[in-house]
């Protein structure tokens, strides 16, 4: 399964819960955002044509970040642009989750391990506000 996670016309979050197959390729992001996100499924001995990555300026406002949930359950929060909080989602171990816009927080409920990827470069002390949210 997807999830789409809007408030207010903006995605703050797409889900791909472990659960999803699809065949082929399928890219679930839009193709605005700074991390495109995408599924695929190829057949043994399917071959991906040797090819390099141009160097193409970009310019992207704000950070995007993609969690892969290796082990564990973890809650995340997701809170709007003023830091009030909307809506939670428990991810476990196989599950994504494409963090795109507004704020979230996450609180682990069983030990976990997180592969975390996101744009760069990280700007210490500029990237980040951090602020209470909900707890428990």
């Amino acid at each position: 399964m997807i999830e789409t996670i809007v408030h207010d016309d903006t995605i703050f979050a797409i889900i791909v819960y472990k659960d999803y197959e699809t065949e082929g390729v399928e890219f679930l992001s839009p193709t605005d955002f700074s991390l495109q996100l995408g599924y695929i499924h190829r057949p043994a001995g399917y071959h991906v044509m040797p090819h390099t990555h141009n160097p193409v300026h970009r310019q992207t406002i704000g950070t995007q970040e993609v969690l892969f949930i290796k082990s564990g359950v973890i809650r995340i929060d997701f809170y709007s642009c003023e830091q009030v909080y909307l809506e939670s989602r428990e991810l476990s171990a196989g599950d994504i989750v494409l963090l795109a816009s507004a704020g979230h927080g996450f609180e682990v409920l069983e030990d976990a391990t997180i592969v975390e990827v996101k744009n760069g470069p990280f700007i210490e002390g500029a990237d980040k506000s951090r602020f209470e949210g909900k707890r428990g």
